[in-house]
């Protein structure tokens, strides 16, 4: 299958733009690059109730959004954005965050992680970290007595937020009932074939790969660890159920779907699927029709995980 028609379209009309490739831009041209990317996501569904937070970590400050779609929300989920750990925030991502909200009827909270190459790895872990444990301890507040709380994030935020499960069956919680894998970072290995086939080189290519990583852990060595790579894991067993989208023409597809696969050796319940004739960016590229097949997925999941607790609940299964 090829790249559906409206990305072929969004990709043409990229390339007569003129723009300089990601990799040969400076970090400030990448980001308004992006900016303008999310600028292009429509209109944001209203919410019942928002809440702007300032999470005090070591010398500094993150930002949270917080997404209340309804009164009683059924969950909650943090969300932590892509941008290769260098680009993004969650102004950015507010469309997308209101969308996933008022389609799972959860809070969604939306953390604004510091950003490379200002403050490189681990800090955006740990400032994911913050957040996880921040609203962990406030689902009371945040959402209906007993809501599951999951984590979420596209490419970059992907792999914050597996490692953010990790990091919570680790450290004991907080418990995490599903994690939410868009097309996710989990390895810094460039010879994989998605990252070598020419027909992959479009919205993101391997050079911006290389730039990204290059920004956020230049050490190579540290790239191994599993809070940089979540794929060098050495048991991922004991993890909450996982949702993985992966795209088509992707130079992450493999690595998202190598982890995928791990995660069922090591008996974790993995729904995966790859997105035909999709790119990268897919799914918050909201004006794009691909973009709503992703969110269909992401959402049957929620509304699936949510309808079986409630469920238990109501048998008087704990």
């Amino acid at each position: 299958m090829t790249v559906d028609f409206a990305t072929a379209e969004l990709l043409e009309q990229m390339a007569a733009g003129g723009g300089k490739p990601l990799h040969e831009s400076s970090v400030e041209e990448a980001r308004a690059l992006a900016a303008g990317m999310a600028a292009q996501a429509g209109p944001a569904p209203d919410m019942f109730r928002i809440e702007e937070h300032g999470l005090a970590v070591p010398d500094g400050d993150v930002p949270l959004r917080v997404l209340v779609p309804l009164e009683r929300p059924a969950g909650v989920i943090v969300y932590y954005h892509g941008g290769g750990w260098v680009v993004g925030s969650i102004d950015e991502t507010d469309t997308v965050g209101r969308k996933l909200a008022e389609r799972t009827s959860c809070s969604v909270v939306l953390v604004d992680y510091r950003l490379a190459p200002e403050h490189r790895y681990p800090v955006a872990v740990d400032d994911s970290w913050a957040a996880l444990e921040w609203a962990g301890g406030r689902l009371a507040d945040l959402a209906r007595p007993g809501a599951p709380l999951f984590v979420a994030g596209d490419s970059a935020g992907g792999n914050l937020a597996a490692v953010m499960a990790l990091r919570a069956r680790d450290r004991g919680g907080p418990p995490i009932a599903g994690q939410i894998l868009i097309y996710p970072v989990t390895d810094a290995d460039f010879e994989r074939s998605s990252y070598t086939n020419p027909a992959n080189q479009l919205l993101l290519t391997t050079e911006a790969m290389a730039w990204f990583w290059d920004h956020y852990v230049p050490d190579l060595a540290r790239r191994r660890e599993p809070d940089a790579s979540p794929l060098r894991a050495p048991d991922l067993s004991g993890l909450p159920p996982a949702v993985v989208l992966t795209a088509e023409y992707d130079v992450l597809r493999d690595e998202g779907e190598a982890y995928a696969d791990r995660l069922r050796e090591a008996g974790v319940p993995v729904e995966l699927k790859r997105h035909e004739g999709q790119t990268h960016g897919f799914f918050t590229l909201l004006m794009l029709p691909g973009s709503e097949s992703g969110f269909q997925q992401v959402v049957k999941a929620v509304r699936a995980t949510i309808y079986e607790r409630s469920r238990g609940a109501a048998g008087g299964v704990s």
